[in-house]
């Protein structure tokens, strides 16, 4: 079997084609050097004569803080270009392939309940509005090429994800802050948390994430969150980092000018589970995964350091 994976050397990315690859799946690659959807010429022509099975589109165009707010029309343009061409490389070259696109949590409005059947519900958080539109427009658009061409798609809504193998500098939420502890307690910076802390937010383990996508490829047609089901304040998870680490949360500031998005936000999980059982599912502990994601982090500063 042959997969095409769109954002391979993304944080998802990379953890996606080694389980693919552990399953005897050949992956191939599309990122900015390698067939850049930026122009469906460029995909066409690097894999011209493979048949994939299956194309997991998982580019975008986004970055964490506030970035959505700051770059809506970047982030409409760069990401409605790279969603209509792989949709067009998938109906002119590829029909038999399924699609497995990556949704975002972003595109469910505060005021419905975050089920699958809500994604296209209300409208989303004004700051998160641009980038949260055309994650449903790329959902709109499997579906029409189903119902005209018949082709068969899964659609992936994730939480924020997390877990080893993350770039140094990647400002999500959660890295932030095992880069901000680590720079508090080794080279006494100061850390602040946006606001007062209280904005809850969800996590769920990266390899959790992949298997469960991995384990639903039989089925077709499709929309799947993909959570840990419960969620936390940003003080909670400051908390636990600090406790790994060993240094005092009381020495942990907060801005309250900084931006800080929904107040809370946690997706339903019932189907998922419904599907894979939660045991299956949900294989990381919160506490697990930090300790894993530190680790790597420390060690990769160290190197980094030292070199």
């Amino acid at each position: 079997m042959k997969a095409l994976v769109t954002g391979a050397t993304g944080f998802l990315g990379k953890h996606l084609i080694q389980k693919l690859r552990e399953n005897g799946i050949q992956a191939y690659i599309s990122n900015t050097t390698v067939a850049n959807l930026t122009n469906v010429a460029n995909i066409d022509s690097y894999y011209k004569n493979i048949k994939f099975d299956y194309i997991f589109h998982l580019a975008a165009v986004t970055k964490a803080g506030d970035y959505c707010m700051t770059h809506q029309a970047d982030q409409w343009l760069s990401n409605q270009i790279i969603n209509t061409n792989i949709l067009k490389y998938w109906k002119s070259r590829q029909p038999w392939a399924t699609m497995v696109a990556m949704g975002t949590s972003c595109s469910y409005s505060p005021e419905t309940a975050m089920t699958e059947d809500n994604y296209l519900l209300g409208q989303p958080e004004p700051s998160l509005y641009t980038y949260a539109m055309t994650k449903r427009m790329l959902l709109l658009g499997l579906q029409a090429f189903q119902q005209q061409y018949g082709l068969k798609w899964l659609y992936f809504i994730p939480s924020t994800l997390y877990g080893p193998g993350f770039k140094l500098d990647d400002n999500h939420f959660i890295f932030d802050f095992i880069r901000n502890c680590y720079n508090a307690q080794k080279h006494d910076e100061p850390w602040e948390l946006w606001g007062d802390g209280e904005q809850r937010r969800e996590l769920i383990y990266v390899e959790d994430a992949v298997d469960a996508m991995f384990n639903l490829l039989g089925h077709e047609n499709e929309v799947f969150n993909l959570g840990s089901g419960r969620d936390y304040t940003i003080n909670e998870f400051a908390q636990k980092i600090c406790d790994i680490y060993g240094y005092d949360f009381d020495s942990v500031g907060h801005d309250m000018t900084k931006y800080v998005g929904v107040k809370e936000k946690k997706i339903d999980t019932t189907k998922v589970t419904s599907y894979l059982g939660e045991k299956e599912f949900l294989k990381t502990s919160l506490e697990e995964g930090l300790e894993e994601c530190i680790e790597y982090f420390k060690r990769n500063m160290h190197f980094k350091e030292n070199v």
